[in-house]
Formats: structure tokens, sequence, C-alpha cells
């Protein structure tokens, strides 16, 4: 009898042995991935996002200018700083590292959250075509110690020309730098950059003595006032407050109907605002001495070897100490400078104790008297006529150091003539 030989075919044999070794591979795998998920060691993790990140500590100093060094707001050079976002506090990373200190778009969305390298890099402003790189100076800090200084950086070119019309200054770590650490960017606050030429005719709040006297309101550089009070040796806001004190009419005249009287009183305002510093002059002559501010201002006299303080001048005649202030005027160039506290100041200012209605100059017909803000302009004398008083600018000092000008007026809205006004010493 012969035997078949359809039951024992070698592919039905082979394709039962395949589905076997399929099964048990598939029941290993899935052995395997149960014993993942119940061993936490051995899950893979998601990248979390990095504590580090580098910061600027302080504000810049607004506006900036090209050409002008960028500093911080108190005047310091800028620091960067490597700092855990946990607490804020310094990091002292291993090693130094450098960071690369870029121009970015005023538009970068700083608004707290975590942003990538890419993006970083996205909002990066390079210079315009054919113009010099946006930013010059030193543009690699080594940070060491958590602490990185930079100097020396200036902008070339200024913010009008993109969208935003602002930039902001980005710190980011070098290429190749703490390989394998990921350290967040360092972003300022937006600001606007001008041109250096509109520094060069901005005016300044408040004037200094030294100032050249265009830098007051209203009055242009290389203008028509400009160049009128330079013909008349007005150069400097010193000059123009002298010239206020001792003759506010000529000033005026000089000035002319074209710097109406608004015009007129936002410069004087102006002007009054300026730090007056610790100088002082001596005019001195063969019987007087007499000590006046930087800008012509009496503070004392020694007149025949007695020394009047502002409080006890209603002996003096009033036309004599007039005419000392004058001589003193004219001569300014030669009146002797004394700075800080000297001992010149101290014996023309011994016994000076003020109150609150003094008698400060005048003849034996008529006296004008000290009030809290200013000399009264008229005083009616029983015998005499009334007579405007002449501006010349006096000076009163407190205990507490505080320098009051007295000057005749009108009204607190008068500015075309002096009036007081209180300066601290």
């Amino acid at each position: 009898m012969g035997i078949s030989t359809s039951h024992f075919s070698p592919y039905k044999c082979r394709e039962s042995l395949y589905f076997k070794v399929h099964e048990e591979v598939e029941r290993s795998l899935r052995a395997r991935i149960r014993s993942f998920s119940r061993s936490p060691s051995l899950r893979i993790q998601a990248p979390q996002p990095s504590t580090l990140k580098l910061i600027f500590p302080k504000a810049l100093t607004v506006p900036i200018f090209t050409g002008g060094k960028i500093v911080d707001e108190e005047s310091n050079q800028l620091r960067v700083l490597l700092v855990d976002t946990r607490g804020n506090q310094t990091v002292l990373f291993p090693s130094p590292f450098k960071v690369d200190i870029v121009v970015l778009d005023g538009d970068f969305p700083l608004d707290g959250r975590n942003w990538s390298n890419e993006e970083f890099d996205r909002y990066i402003v390079k210079e315009r075509t054919g113009k010099r790189p946006l930013l010059a100076g030193e543009l690699v800090v080594t940070v060491r110690d958590g602490v990185g200084l930079i100097e020396n950086i200036e902008f070339t070119d200024n913010s009008s020309w993109i969208r935003s019309r602002k930039f902001r200054i980005g710190a980011k770590v070098a290429g190749g730098s703490c390989q394998g650490v990921q350290i967040r960017e360092a972003v300022t606050e937006a600001f606007v950059v001008k041109d250096h030429r509109g520094e060069l005719y901005k005016k300044h709040h408040p004037p200094t003595l030294g100032d050249e006297v265009w830098r007051l309101e209203k009055i242009g550089k290389d203008g028509v006032f400009h160049k009128r009070l330079a013909s008349e040796g007005v150069h400097t806001v010193q000059d123009f407050l002298k010239m206020w004190v001792v003759d506010h009419a000529k000033l005026r005249t000089i000035l002319g109907p074209a710097m109406s009287e608004k015009m007129w009183n936002v410069t004087v305002k102006h002007a009054k605002t300026c730090v007056m510093g610790n100088k002082h002059y001596v005019f001195r002559g063969p019987d007087y001495k007499v000590l006046l501010t930087p800008i012509c201002q009496l503070v004392n006299a020694e007149i025949n070897g007695s020394i009047y303080t502002t409080h006890n001048l209603s002996d003096i005649n009033r036309a004599y100490l007039e005419n000392l202030v004058r001589k003193a005027y004219a001569n300014w160039c030669s009146l002797e400078e004394i700075e800080g506290i000297s001992d010149e100041i101290g014996l023309l200012t011994q016994g000076d104790h003020p109150n609150h209605q003094q008698p400060m100059v005048g003849s034996s017909q008529y006296k004008v008297y000290m009030t809290d803000r200013l000399i009264e302009g008229y005083i009616q004398n029983e015998m005499q006529a009334n007579r405007e008083i002449s501006p010349i600018y006096f000076n009163t000092s407190s205990e507490n150091g505080v320098r009051q000008n007295m000057f005749p007026s009108n009204s607190d809205d008068d500015l075309t003539s002096p009036k007081s006004f209180i300066t601290w010493g």
C-alpha cells in the first residue's frame, strides 16, 4: 500500500515554525515594554528647560546716541550676569566662557516666556547695506565667576530704519562655549537710538554755568538770538545770568522784539535752574572787599574794615554799594575766585543769622525788607515818593544751607526782571 506524502509538506512545516517564532518575539517585546513601564529609571525623559540664564542687572542710560558709549543707569559700564532662575542667584560656572553681544529688533517678544535659540537668532539685526557694523566695540565678553564686563560698545547707526524704530541689546553664549549646557540669553528693554548730531543741539536740563548760551530754551545754535548775545560778549549761561542780574533791561534789549515775552520767560526760567556750584568771587579795592556768587550776586561786603552781612547793610549808601557790584561785573576777569569753603567766606559771613524780615539795603530815607519769597518792588516813605528798587541780585543764607536769591518783582509770574528763588548749597 502506498503512503501519501501530502501530510508531510515541507512548506507547511516552515510556515508553522515562522508563526511560532513570531508569536514568541511579540510575547517577549510585550513583556519588555511592561518591564520598562514598571521601572521609572528606564523610562525616556523629556528634556527639561534650563534654569540658567544671562541677565543685564541694570537698565541702560537713555537716550542713546550714535557714537556715544553705552552705559547703565548709574553711568557705569554694562555687566552681564549668569544666574539661576530658581533664586536669581549668581552662578559660579566651573570655567570662564564667552558671550556674544548682539543687537535685537525692539519687537523681540520679551514677555517672560522661554524662547528657543532659533527664535532669538531670528530677531538679531544686522547693519544696513553699505553701512558699518551696527554695534562697534568689544562684542565678545568673557564671563568669569558669573560676571562679564562689557566695555566701550557704541551704535554706529540710528534705529529709525526698522519697523519698530527701536533696538534691544542681547547677550548669548558664543558657539563652542558651555557645550552640553543650556543657558538662556539676556535681553534689555527696547530703546531708541538717535543720531549724534541730535545730541549736539540738545538743551541741558539743568544747564551748567559753563554751558554755551544756546543750550538755553528758545536760543538756537547759530541762530539770531545766539549771534546777538555773542556780539555783546554773552557766550555762556553764566554770562547770561550775570547780565540778567546786573542789567536785565540791557539783556532784554539785546534779544529784541523778535523774542516774545513768552519766549523770554521760558528762557529766563530755564536759566534760573542752573547749578551754581560752590565757587565765590572776591572784588577788592583800597577800602572794600565784596563777596559775590558766580552770577554777580552780592553775598557780603567788608567796607573800611567793617564787615556787613546781607542783614546789616542798611547803613551802607545804596548808590555806593550798587556801584561796587557794577564795577565787579565790569572787571569780572580780574576777580579772585574762591572754590569751596574758605577762610575768606567764613570771615565775611560771620554773624550772619537770618530771620524772616530784616532790613537788606537802603538809605536813611527808605529801606528794603526781605520777605519769604521776594523783595517788594516799592517801599513808601513818609517823606519821599516811591522809588523803584534797582534789580541788584542779593543773597541770603540760612542755617540749613539754603541760598535765597532776592529779586524785586511786580508779580510771581513776571520773569522779565530778577526776583527771589532758592538754590540749595
